[in-house]
């Protein structure tokens, strides 16, 4: 049972909040690095999007601490529940996990605790190898877990032509996953001026709908088959130009936009 307010957009103030969301909801191996301010030791983290059994948080025998976004919290506020297990594993000693954080009590968020000048630099990874310590024995149980967990890892890269959004393929199709961080009618206003344009397509890809997750809208594009993630970048930014566009207009919709809007708002999608 949840205890306390709930918040609905749990990082916003965090440096790179669109990624700390998609990292939570819909990445499968990533990992960024944080640090916690000077009052709390300055001490490096590295947030992850997943542990072994759903840990919440694991202090390797290497002193490395590294936090798991892709957890059930106990409380209404995610950003709570996330620095409770991160002062647990700092607490803790080397080789300790914490395997559950119970019902957290009142206490700091994340934007309390890290260093909000440090930048929140992602990097997807194809295997879960980055939770052992770099020189930790690999016996036949660990090789076999760790390639157990890592088989489920679909194919995922962060685009770098702009901000939070992320190629993946499912199922022998391919999928851009952008999160924004403007209000969610801003964003369907936006999608509906370029859908009434038909200039809503990247590089022939579709746009199939949207999630509602910690705040935030995240707009899906199914692409044209076989699309990699090089080849989408040129596209991505070109449309990122007339996205950009289209947000900062404060006009009432026309009558094209208006029809489209309708068919937008009915295409929310079920996370997975």
């Amino acid at each position: 049972m949840a205890t306390g307010d709930y918040v609905a957009r749990p990082f916003e103030g965090l440096p790179g909040e669109p990624d700390w969301v998609v990292l939570k909801e819909l990445v499968p191996a990533a990992t960024a690095p944080v640090r916690t301010t000077a009052e709390h030791g300055a001490r490096d983290v590295l947030v992850t999007t997943a542990l072994p059994s759903q840990w919440p948080a694991l202090h390797r025998t290497d002193g490395q601490v590294l936090l798991a976004l892709q957890t059930v919290g106990g409380s209404g506020d995610t950003s709570r529940d996330l620095a409770t297990a991160l002062f647990k594993a700092l607490e803790s000693e080397p080789g300790t996990a914490v395997e559950n954080i119970g019902l957290p009590t009142p206490g700091p968020r994340l934007q309390d605790v890290l260093d909000l000048t440090v930048p929140f630099e992602v990097t997807v990874h194809s295997s879960f190898e980055f939770w052992l310590d770099p020189g930790a024995e690999r016996t036949d149980k660990i090789t076999k877990a760790m390639d157990d967990a890592s088989a489920s890892i679909i194919d995922t890269a962060r685009l770098t032509s702009v901000e939070a959004a992320y190629w993946t393929r499912m199922d022998a199709k391919e999928f851009l996953r952008w999160a924004q961080t403007d209000d969610e009618q801003q964003v369907l206003d936006a999608l509906a001026r370029l859908h009434g344009q038909r200039a809503c397509s990247i590089d022939g890809g579709r746009f199939v709908g949207y999630f509602r997750t910690c705040g935030l809208v995240v707009p899906v594009w199914e692409l044209t088959r076989g699309t990699e993630p090089e080849d989408l970048e040129p596209a991505l930014a070109q449309f990122a130009d007339r996205f950009a566009e289209a947000l900062a207009d404060n006009s009432p919709l026309d009558s094209s936009a208006r029809r489209a809007r309708p068919g937008l708002v009915a295409r929310q999608l079920t996370l997975r």
